[in-house]
């Protein structure tokens, strides 16, 4: 187990590239996944009922997208550690380009769901390699931070994609969605083309990928906070999955309100994303992570409560409420990831897809799961209690599979344990 150790981490911007001009770049590469899939979430009702078809079909459009995602993030990741960053991500994002293309001009909803599964394919290569680039160039105590400040301006276009999207949908209709998802994905990768400088890091003699998910895989810290990142996840997928059928089909609103009430929470996100980063250099990721996790759980209880006495029937409760689920899920996800993907920083890539492959491979179940219980269910209570048990094994996750040690560990021996593995 013993190898040549790892390169030490850049402590800025790879040379020629400005500060200011990586932290968009960062933003579109590792957003395009997500954005793409929130965008067509407020039209499903519509594609539904324009091809004629169940609405738990027309939610494969979103399903089969988020397995898409799974299984291109542990292809990629594991590409990038091996041929570059830059290659793969060119490679990816230009297929996203061609398979928006495709959804333009699909006749049937069969054809949507395939072009919208090699959508995901490619734009996926953005969401693993974008991690992996940010743990290549930057020391691991800011990892986190970084992770956050990312996700922070992120989360605007992502929680602001449905409302676009609704507005899309409502002046122009579902194709015009796709007209612009091209449009951006071929801006993306002209900037990647352009800009991007090769940020890899040095293999060791020895590495490979089956060595790099041995190491991986027995690792409890590993294996902690992928899980606890997993669950977290899919609280958001299933409520987008279900709150479109919950707020269009029985509270009887527009795509374009729903997307409007969808935003609040992205906001929340934001709120939560910069206070973490302000704390992160002051805290452990794991007193973070537990932060999020008990406003996560009050909130997901909080909202249970108010479905059962009937409360949440109205918009305003029933997102008033779930901002605090994704202030809370902001500080678990951002410091949980950070905390998978430094376990083994020379396998950044690896380490992303691993747990991007579990995150929307189980994302996809439960986007469905949560499309079921907001589209056969009159009430709110079935979806709130979905989210309460979601918490629930979050935070299981964290207590019971993070070694306790590294919960007392602080920052400053995180950075000084990877400074006494830096090569003199």
């Amino acid at each position: 187990m013993h190898g040549v150790p790892p390169a030490p981490p850049a402590k800025h911007s790879p040379a020629g590239v400005s500060p200011r001009l990586m932290l968009p770049l960062f933003v579109a590469i590792s957003g395009t996944g997500p954005i793409f899939l929130y965008m067509l979430v407020p039209a499903l009702p519509v594609l539904a009922a324009e091809f004629g078809r169940d609405t738990s079909v027309a939610q494969m459009t979103v399903s089969f997208y988020m397995v898409g995602l799974a299984i291109s993030q542990m292809v990629m990741g594991p590409l990038s550690d091996h041929f570059g960053r830059r290659p793969v991500l060119l490679a990816g994002i230009g297929l996203s380009v061609i398979a928006a293309i495709a959804c333009i001009f699909a006749t049937t909803l069969p054809q949507l769901i395939v072009a919208r599964f090699f959508q995901a394919l490619g734009s996926a290569s953005g969401m693993v390699i974008g991690r992996a680039i940010i743990r290549d160039i930057y020391s691991r105590e800011r990892v986190g931070s970084m992770f956050s400040l990312v996700t922070a301006v992120q989360m605007i276009a992502q929680m602001l994609s449905p409302l676009i999207g609704g507005l899309l949908d409502t002046r122009w209709g579902w194709s015009s969605i796709f007209y612009l998802q091209a449009g951006i994905a071929f801006l993306i990768v002209l900037a990647i083309a352009l800009v991007l400088p090769e940020t890899r890091r040095v293999r060791a003699a020895g590495d490979s990928f089956l060595r790099d998910i041995r190491q991986l895989a027995t690792s409890r810290a590993y294996i902690g906070f992928m899980l606890c990142t997993m669950f977290g996840s899919q609280i958001v997928f299933a409520f987008a999955g279900g709150g479109p059928y919950i707020v269009i089909s029985h509270m009887g609103r527009s795509s374009a309100e729903y997307g409007a009430w969808f935003a609040t929470t992205g906001f929340a996100y934001l709120l939560g994303s910069l206070l973490n980063v302000r704390f992160a250099p002051r805290h452990s990721l794991e007193k973070l992570i537990w932060l999020g996790l008990a406003l996560q759980f009050f909130g997901s209880a909080l909202n249970l409560v108010w479905s059962l006495t009937g409360v949440n029937e109205l918009p305003m409760w029933l997102f008033l409420t779930q901002t605090l689920v994704y202030f809370g899920n902001s500080f678990v996800l951002s410091n949980a990831a950070a905390g998978a993907i430094s376990v083994r920083p020379q396998a950044a890539g690896t380490a992303a897809g691993v747990a991007g492959f579990v995150q929307m491979g189980v994302g996809a179940l439960f986007s469905q799961l949560g499309a079921y219980l907001g589209g056969h269910f009159s009430s709110t209570v079935p979806l709130m209690a979905s989210l309460l048990a979601l918490s629930l094994a979050c935070a299981s996750s964290a207590f019971f599979l993070v070694p306790r040690r590294k919960i007392l560990v602080t920052k400053k021996m995180l950075i000084k344990a990877e400074e006494d593995t830096t090569p003199l």
